[in-house]
């Protein structure tokens, strides 16, 4: 074919012949023919009849423009975005040769001798010709709506998107009704904002001015999921726009955040801002989260969530993911949970600036197709300003677009213009369904802009003369809307005048009102003593030796023919031995009895890090594989378990991974949510998660969580990365008993804490951060015995037996937490100080001060109390416990901490050192209190 310059009707049967055989094996005909067909058939649209229709027409025509035009074709599906009309300031688009006939060696005029069959697609139906198909094309793709669908890597996902767009299946005429209703909805968005503006000149409110259309964008994915049988919808968003969407998707009235704006007062005449004493001290009114139920007649109702949120931006982001996971969830089932995707929908709102830029962006994508975080598709909208701040895209980010980030993970894009609002619900329409149906992310790209600065006291003309010299001349985007409409008779102006006015008139009416009434304190905080919490808590029942030595036995069995590695047996098989009067229970045996324990009182359980199945430190193996790649996980076959057991290995991720985990422990607080750091030491790269979500979400926005971290920590000459956990860093975020921290010593301990958690999920919700171990998993002194997990409990405090037994001999004692504790126990000079009692304190938030006050109390003659840590002198405990020490015993006894010398880094990375500094602090503190003493005292 490539000697051919033509083809009549004659040769039909040839090409046909040639097609069908590109159909069986592309690769047998030559490159110039294969072009040709490559392009049609990418669209699905041409079959050998239809071939055999077009080429037995009268017209000759070249066989390059045939190329040619589908070359064209093709560029303007995978390229029309670069020439589409998104900027509502008019700029024009970046553009791309490609997208000119001129090109591909082709002029409008050949184009116009074509068929239209040669585009392929949607477009050629209805044209006379292939320039009335191009023409068609460039509107589809070109217009104030474009998509990227190219990197979804599935023809089957690829062929339902260019459907969709061919077919104009999402794009509803609007009929009279609906435009007025979109226009009603735009005129409340705009008078709002004006208002607001003009009552509260300078207040921050983070205007959606000039991104209007998401609110009518969020009204759709809302009527979209009630249509689709969702339960929920659960937003994340960050400030801009936010009070804008709290009033009109959330139902929050004018009245309750205009009086906010006017610092109003509760029933006793105190500022709300001010905390009463019951941990809630609040935030600004532009992070507040919110609830409400929309109910459709004939129809299941929907909650809309608002999940509360710091200035972090896209921090919200797994948090949501891992709230929406919850939601999903059949948990009260024996075995593995039940997913039920089409329940919950998660919608993240994104800043231009802030999707490209913040790592934590592109780590939440890579949950969305892992199996212990897939919640069945997520729908994005970059509310995309074209502006970060004061900062230009071409500093903000590598890329031409704002959405690239999300090519990497296969999730088609569609970019609208933010002033063409019919288009944008187009968007959110095709997107949702894509959701539905694949049950994978989409993101839209509302291309729009900022009307003020980044907030309403910032001049922004200062760094954007020139943009914003635009933006105070263009239309706002109900204006635009408006006058489209009076054009086409839909409305009169006298009726969109009349809609600004009520507008205007409802929020004054609110403004009044506001300026009248008080707001009432809190229901929760009023409930509450001073400290914020609940003094007394019921004891967490205990489990019978019986029940313990069946869990143990259903643990150690698994199904025949199921063939683990043999020296995992061995290992297993050795906890069969460890329920006799020896004891022996190790952390990860003690771990699972309590998880056998827990689910059997109907309490689901999901936990989650790297390596977790296995254990960072080959202790854990709740999930077995075979020799053929089979697995099995015991906890999931407890004959007696009323509640899910779920086990995963997470990415590796500490940010989105333990945000994801928070939103879960928010959403589900029946369940026992734990989280495990690889190494404690990593868990700071999730810093803002735990600064701004887990340590203070309860006293800003009265979330709970119950949420467990699990951070290895403890000295064994590893190097400054793989020993602290930065214990310092929790105990100083400690404040209005916002959650719990233990450093066990023991496997019984940890083995009672796990149950007093689950116990306290709805009788006292808070976070538990433990410090766990390391060396400790296997070492004896921390071992367990059946009687201590039976009949015992968790102790704050862990007195001396062996000192008990002469407390008029002891002058000197040793406080300590965690595994120095052992090492002190364990220690050659242990036998010879006589006089030296070892206290282990096992919970250090809230302070046991009546524990401890009880524990020290049992020697009489004490003389002096030394806090022994092996971290640095200005990481670990001491500086949270000093003060607490002092008040407690100060006036008694002198108080003193044996340490490290203060560091920048938590620990040496040479294995000498580090046993010469381990020695030297066992020693001193086990050193008799009349010998000389070293060490620092509190004061």
């Amino acid at each position: 074919m490539r000697d051919l310059d033509t083809f009549y009707g004659p040769n039909a049967g040839y090409v046909l012949e040639q097609y069908e055989r590109y159909l069986k094996n592309p690769a047998s005909i030559d490159t110039t023919t294969r072009a040709i067909f490559d392009a049609w058939a990418q669209e699905g649209e041409i079959s050998p009849s239809e071939v055999d229709e077009r080429v037995n027409g009268d017209t000759p025509f070249q066989v390059s423009h045939v190329v040619a035009a589908s070359a064209l074709a093709h560029a303007i599906r995978a390229l029309g975005h670069l020439g589409a009309h998104l900027d509502p300031l008019g700029t024009e688009p970046l553009g791309d040769p490609a997208l000119l006939p001129e090109a591909h060696g082709i002029t409008d005029e050949e184009l116009a001798l074509l068929p239209p069959i040669v585009v392929g697609g949607h477009a050629a139906e209805g044209a006379r010709n292939a320039l009335e198909a191009i023409a068609t094309l460039r509107a589809m793709y070109s217009g104030t709506i474009s998509y990227e669908f190219d990197q979804v890597k599935s023809p089957i996902e690829r062929s339902w998107l260019r459907d969709a767009v061919g077919l104009r299946l999402f794009q509803e005429t609007q009929g009279p009704a609906a435009s007025r209703r979109l226009l009603q909805r735009l005129t409340q968005v705009e008078v709002f904002e004006r208002y607001l503006h003009q009552t509260f000149p300078g207040q921050k409110r983070f205007s959606l001015e000039g991104t209007d259309a998401l609110v009518p964008m969020l009204d759709e994915i809302t009527l979209g999921a009630i249509e689709s049988g969702s339960r929920e919808v659960i937003i994340g968003m960050a400030h801009r726009g936010r009070l804008n969407v709290l009033a009109h998707v959330f139902g929050k009235s004018y009245t309750e955040i205009l009086s906010e704006f006017g610092h109003a007062k509760h029933e006793e005449g105190v500022p709300l801002t001010d905390t009463f004493g019951f941990g809630w001290t609040g935030d600004v009114k532009y992070h507040l989260g919110a609830e409400h139920v929309l109910s459709e007649e004939a129809s299941m109702s929907l909650k809309v969530i608002l999940a509360p949120n710091p200035s972090h931006l896209e921090f919200v982001n797994p948090v949501i993911e891992g709230m929406v996971r919850a939601s999903q969830m059949i948990s009260d089932v024996a075995g593995a949970p039940l997913q039920e995707v089409d329940c919950a929908l998660p919608v993240l709102i994104h800043g231009d600036a802030a999707f490209p830029g913040e790592g934590v962006v592109a780590e939440t994508l890579n949950l969305w197709q892992l199996h212990g975080y897939w919640v069945g598709g997520t729908i994005h909208i970059i509310v995309n300003n074209q502006l970060g701040f004061t900062t230009e895209p071409e500093d903000s980010r590598s890329t031409q677009f704002a959405s690239d980030l999300a090519k990497g993970f296969e999730i088609p894009i569609i970019h609208v213009n933010a002033d063409d609002p019919d288009a944008c619900l187009t968007a959110v329409r095709l997107g949702q369904a894509y959701r539905d149906h694949f049950h994978k992310d989409v993101l839209i790209d509302l291309v729009g802009y900022r009307r003020w600065g980044h907030n309403e006291g910032d001049e922004p003309a200062f760094t954007q003369p020139h943009m914003y010299d635009s933006i105070r001349s263009h239309p706002t985007v109900r204006e635009l809307y408006a006058r489209h409409l009076v054009e086409i008779g839909t409305v009169s102006q006298e009726e969109v005048d009349s809609m600004v006015k009520d507008a205007f008139t409802h929020l004054e009416q609110a403004k009044q009102e506001a300026s009248n009434g008080l707001v009432l304190a809190d229901e929760e905080s009023n409930g509450l003593n001073g400290n914020g919490y609940h003094d007394e808590l019921e004891q967490v029942p205990q489990i019978s030796a019986e029940q313990l030595t069946t869990f143990n036995d259903e643990l150690l069995t698994w199904p025949d023919g199921f063939i683990p590695n043999a020296k995992l047996v061995r290992l297993l098989q050795r906890r069969a031995s460890t329920l006799g009067s020896d004891g022996g229970i190790d952390w990860g045996q003690a771990e699972a009895l309590a998880f056998a324990s827990i689910l059997a009182d109907g309490t689901p359980i999901r936990i989650t890090g790297q390596d977790v199945e296995r254990g960072t430190f080959s202790h854990r193996h709740a999930v077995l594989h075979d020799q053929h790649n089979e697995t099995y996980i015991p906890l999931q076959h407890l004959s007696s378990a009323r509640a899910s057991f779920s086990i995963y290995n997470s990415p590796l991720s500490e940010a989105a991974a333990l945000g994801f985990e928070y939103g879960y422990s928010v959403h589900a607080p029946r369940t026992l949510v734990l989280w495990e750091a690889q190494f404690g030491d990593f868990a700071n790269a999730a810093q803002v998660i735990i600064d701004q979500f887990i340590a203070s979400a309860r006293a800003k926005w009265k979330q709970k969580s119950s949420l467990v971290l699990l951070l290895p920590h403890g000295y064994e000459g590893q190097g400054p990365e793989h020993s602290s956990a930065r214990l310092e860093r929790y105990l100083q975020l400690s404040a209005q008993h916002n959650w719990r921290i233990a450093n066990c010593s023991t496997a019984s301990q940890y083995f009672h804490l796990m149950r007093q958690q689950a116990f306290y999920l709805e009788r006292d919700p808070l976070p538990l951060v433990i410090m766990t171990p390391k060396s400790l998993l296997r070492h004896t002194l921390a071992a367990a015995t059946l009687t201590e997990l039976a009949e015992g409990t968790f102790q704050k405090v862990i007195n001396d037996t062996m000192a008990l037994a002469r407390t008029g001999d002891i002058r000197k004692v040793l406080l300590c937490t965690g595994k120095v504790s052992i090492d002190l126990l364990s220690h050659k000079k242990r036998s010879e100080a006589e006089d030296v009692a070892i206290v282990r304190v096992e919970q250090l938030y809230p302070f046991p001060g009546d524990a401890l006050q009880e524990a020290l109390s049992s020697y009489p003659h004490l003389r002096e109390v030394v806090w022994v840590q092996e971290e640095p002198l200005n990481m670990g405990a001491w500086n949270y416990l000093s003060p607490q020490l002092l008040a407690l015993v100060g006036h008694q006894v002198p108080v003193r901490v044996i340490a490290r010398p203060e560091r920048a880094s938590p620990a040496s990375g040479f294995m000498d050192l580090f046993l010469a500094e381990q020695e030297q602090i066992l020693t001193q503190a086990l050193g008799s209190f009349s010998k000389e003493r070293g060490g620092n005292y509190a004061h």
